[in-house]
């Protein structure tokens, strides 16, 4: 728009937090855009005097910007000269028709702008005043902006547009001329006797708070009686009060009334408080909690909440004590690629045959025959990677965050390879992060020659107590066939363990009285729980045993189970920078295979 104006600034900036505690978002107040209000001093609308002019709002991206003009009288004159000398430098509004969430100003309506001492909406400030002298607009401007709360620096340009590369400081006039006006400015105002804003800067901040809402309440009675239809919310956005009881004109007559006999307004207002316990509830603290007794926000003065385990977040995971278990218990070799070599012996042609004498008819001696098998197994890489902003890593100073990343990152590796070695990963065959199965070969669905498989089809209204007992019987059972070395341990669930637990005689008393005489029942060297075996199933599509079956339990000695890494393929980790993006890059890996080495070395116990 043309320089037709008298100042301009932000009457309010988005996205910083305003002294109350409010953050006003972006396009909170679009629907005022284009919209003249009036330009008032200090939100004191009991005096048609304090209407300094008006201003017209500019909704933009980063706030609403308002063009000030000021009236021909006295005030608004007066005010123009305190704007153009750079007193007074900051704007506040008084909005009504808020939508808010959590202290987010999301909608409103802008009422009036009005020239503060001090505002409190940091980005609020006049930046540009019109400097004209003798009537006449001068081409020079000026950009007013609070370098600290003791220093206002001035910065003009030379053309109508100010730029910034064109800049330069206008130093103050010397010490003597600010004398001069500080002295001429004392003179008028002991002419004039205290003014308003005298008697009101002598009151504290609980007190000016009183003081708002009753002007705020006294504003929305009158619009209310001008507009029937409005149900509308109606106070100052930058004060801190909820809605409370409705404050009439003759309480506002009781306090002026009081400050004239008392020769306080202060203590008119304080009085005023102290006997309406009703008001006081309309004045809360920051985080809306009404009181009426003790300190405002006194949770300011609580200590700050210390985290344990030195700062370090616990980790939330399964159970992973069966991990160690199984890395710990698996056999290890120094080569990753495995060759397995078996003679079948079993045929029945393998067999040692006798030799009968018969000189009638003699009999000739026929070869054995058997057959060899061979299995290789070959590497994979398994791996974990993850990334940190080298800022984070530097502001994070109670605990040691790549430390404490690594760990995770290493038992997570381990706890991956240990559920493959068992059971697999479960991941889908076509997903790109698949642990090929033919290099780490999970026990459960290995080969028949390795695995036996033990099934049992039960009826459907079989109850879980049945199953149980069931589960024990197949376990027992099935030792026959294991081929496996000394005693293998049973690899279940919780569940399972627990149905097995609370079987009962005849009589209620428990058939085992714990984990450890239920192991030897089953015969097995102990009982491990692994939370991943929870509701494991795989479908057979053809042959005798087609069908969904679920998986109850492995019996195996780990010490079949074969882990093989190469020189260099064993568990590393590795740590990068990424100069361009200020990142620390962490990558744990390792290259191994794994297989059970001895033929019948393992059962699968599998139900439906």
């Amino acid at each position: 728009m043309g320089v037709n104006y008298d100042f301009s600034g932000y009457a309010t900036k988005n996205d910083l937090k305003c002294s109350d505690g409010r953050t006003i978002r972006k396009n909170a107040f679009k629907d005022c855009d284009g919209q003249t209000v009036p330009l008032v001093w200090q939100h004191q609308h009991n005096d048609i005097d304090n209407v300094l002019g008006h201003a017209l709002l500019e909704n933009r991206e980063d706030g609403v910007y308002c063009y000030g003009f000021f009236n021909d009288d006295e005030a608004g004159q007066k005010a123009k000269k305190r704007v153009n000398n750079g007193d007074i430098t900051h704007m506040s509004i008084y909005a009504n028709q808020l939508k808010q969430d959590h202290g987010n100003v999301l909608h409103g309506m802008i009422r009036e702008v009005s020239l503060v001492l001090a505002g409190a909406n940091p980005g609020a400030l006049i930046d540009f005043p019109i400097l004209a002298h003798s009537g006449e607009e001068l081409e020079d401007e000026a950009i007013i902006y609070l370098d600290d709360a003791d220093s206002i620096s001035l910065f003009h340009a030379e053309e109508e547009e100010v730029e910034e590369t064109e800049e330069e400081v206008v130093e103050h006039a010397d010490k003597e001329d600010d004398m001069d006006e500080d002295k001429k400015k004392e003179e008028q105002e002991e002419e004039k006797g205290e003014t308003i804003q005298d008697v009101f800067d002598t009151l504290n901040e609980k007190q000016k708070k009183v003081v708002y809402y009753m002007i705020g309440q006294a504003l929305q009675d009158k619009e209310e009686e001008d507009d029937e239809e409005g149900e509308d919310m109606k106070h100052n956005v930058f004060d801190n009060e909820q809605y409370g009881p409705v404050l009439s004109h003759d309480d506002l007559k009781t306090i002026f009334a009081d400050a004239k006999r008392c020769g306080s307004l202060r203590d008119a207002v304080e009085n005023f408080v102290d006997n309406n316990e009703e008001l006081m509830h309309a004045i809360t603290d920051h985080n809306g909690v009404s009181r009426t007794y003790g300190i405002a926000n006194i949770d300011y003065l609580f200590p700050e909440a210390q985290a344990l385990n030195n700062g370090a977040p616990e980790f939330i995971k399964r159970p992973d004590e069966w991990v160690s278990t199984v890395m710990g218990g698996v056999h290890h070799t120094p080569f990753s690629r495995v060759k397995s070599l078996f003679a079948d012996i079993t045929m029945e042609d393998a067999r040692a045959k006798g030799f009968i004498k018969d000189y009638a008819n003699p009999k000739i001696k026929t070869e054995e025959v058997f057959s060899l098998l061979k299995r290789e197994t070959t590497p994979t890489t398994v791996y974990k990677k993850q990334k940190l902003d080298r800022d984070d890593v530097i502001d994070i100073v109670d605990f040691n965050v790549v430390s404490w990343l690594k760990a995770e990152m290493r038992m997570m590796l381990d706890e991956e390879i240990a559920r493959a070695i068992l059971v697999g990963d479960g991941r889908s065959a076509a997903s790109n992060d698949k642990i090929n199965e033919l290099c780490i070969r999970p026990i459960w669905t290995d080969e028949s020659l390795f695995t036996i498989p033990k099934r049992h089809t039960f009826a459907a209204n079989t109850t879980d107590a049945a199953k149980a007992k069931k589960f024990i019987e197949m376990a027992i059972r099935a030792r026959k066939d294991y081929r496996g070395s000394g005693s293998p341990v049973l690899f279940t669930t919780e569940d399972w363990v627990t149905e097995m637990l609370l079987l009962e005689d005849g009589v209620n008393r428990s058939l085992y009285k714990d984990v450890s005489e239920l192991a030897t029942k089953m015969r097995v060297s102990k009982i491990v729980t692994v939370p991943v075996m929870e509701n494991l199933t795989r479908t057979i599509a053809t042959g005798d045993d087609a069908g969904t079956w679920n998986l109850m339990g492995l019996i195996v000695n780990l010490n079949d189970y074969n882990v093989g890494a190469d020189k260099g393929g064993a568990v590393a980790m590795f740590d990068d920078f990424d100069i361009d993006y200020n990142q620390q890059k962490y990558l744990i890996e390792t290259r191994c295979s794994g297989a059970l080495t001895k033929p019948y070395s393992a059962i699968a116990i599998e139900w439906k």
